[in-house]
């Protein structure tokens, strides 16, 4: 932690650069160094330091921070994660029945799905207007919740645009995934031990989905092995011409997350080549595979084909998957119950409920 003061006639300034800070946890094994240059004992030059706490750099210095800090949570009343032999499985059923008591959602009916199938939500410039303190507290709380519960991401994400003015309609939308999260308080991830590691993806779009301005939804998934670790739903920058345009548009965004995560990898020692990214869309494969621009790509900005240099290169690859078995459905759209569950179950999430 960098510490600076000044003085001024009768009293001191300090400032703290709190987000350079490192905090030092507690040795278990014996740490020596040497001493530092300007700092050399001269009567003991050849002596070293044993340290009594971890020092930034040390290779053992994050994880002893971690106990620290893992022992205080569990001291001041927090559990952990649930830890299995077999696996991690990772769920926020306290928070959930926390969030349900604070909007006074504890005692609501339940529901199957955070969204019925077919539906949208417009502006409704004529409904009548709600809270928009309270509006904003409930999309906070499951923006927050999502990154555990991608089941909620799609809903939440569309909810979460019409913020600035909200009407009945809308929190109505968002009650139903409150109801919806009643139900399903102890669903989470799981992650088991010792599965396959490769790293693939989904991609999906709905074309003209946003009632606002006509732009298309976004996907993607991806997992190691069976393991979801990244997920997204978010509206395109642009808007989108036709479903081909969309789906390359979601196609590219996937592609630069898989990029940023190949990088993340390598650092552990983990290569992939040839990253297999299922996507729904035939039209949208072609463009990628096809170096002429034909009348389908003269709307897309040039900035999303860096996809198919990726191709080329043979840093990803693309594979049709029927719409029946895209995983990315769920982060793109509302579905029926049967549809929904189904894809819930593919996706790792689980009720381990001890």
């Amino acid at each position: 932690m960098f510490l600076a003061y000044a003085a001024h006639k009768n009293f001191t300034v300090f400032q703290m650069d709190v987000k350079t800070t490192f905090l030092n946890g507690i040795l278990k094994k014996e740490v020596y160094v040497s001493q530092p240059e300007g700092f050399v004992n001269q009567e003991k030059p050849n002596h070293v330091y044993i340290l009594d706490k971890a020092l930034y750099g040390l290779k053992q210095a994050p994880r002893a921070w971690y106990n620290v800090l893992s022992n205080f949570l569990v001291k001041s009343g927090f559990s952990k994660v649930k830890q299995f032999s077999t696996g991690i499985f990772i769920n926020q059923s306290k928070y959930i029945r926390d969030i349900l008591r604070k909007f006074q959602m504890e005692n609501s009916k339940l529901i199957g799905t955070p969204m019925p199938p077919g539906t949208k939500i417009g502006s409704d410039p004529s409904g009548n207007t709600v809270d928009i303190r309270t509006y904003r507290g409930m999309i906070g709380s499951l923006m927050y919740l999502a990154s555990s519960r991608p089941d909620i991401m799609f809903s939440t994400c569309l909810c979460a645009r019409y913020q600035a003015n909200p009407k009945e309609i809308h929190l109505s939308a968002v009650k139903r995934i409150f109801r919806y999260l009643k139900g399903t308080a102890d669903l989470g991830l799981w992650y088991p031990k010792d599965t396959s590691f490769e790293l693939t993806a989904y991609t999906d779009a709905d074309h003209a989905g946003c009632m606002l301005d006509r732009k298309s939804t976004s996907g993607h998934v991806q997992f190691l092995g069976d393991k979801l670790v990244s997920w997204g739903s978010k509206k395109q920058l642009c808007v989108s011409t036709s479903t081909t345009e969309a789906e390359y548009v979601a196609a590219a965004s996937c592609c630069s997350q898989v990029l940023w995560m190949r990088t993340q990898l390598r650092e552990y020692g983990f290569h992939f080549n040839k990253i297999p990214i299922y996507c729904d869309s035939k039209s949208a494969i072609a463009i990628t595979a096809n170096p002429v621009q034909h009348t389908k790509t003269k709307h897309i900005d040039v900035r999303y084909h860096f996809i198919k240099d990726n191709v080329e290169k043979g840093t990803i690859e693309l594979f049709f998957v029927k719409t029946e078995y895209q995983l990315d459905d769920l982060f793109t759209k509302p579905l029926d119950e049967k549809r929904f569950t189904f894809l819930v179950s593919k996706l790792g999430m689980l009720n381990l409920k001890v």
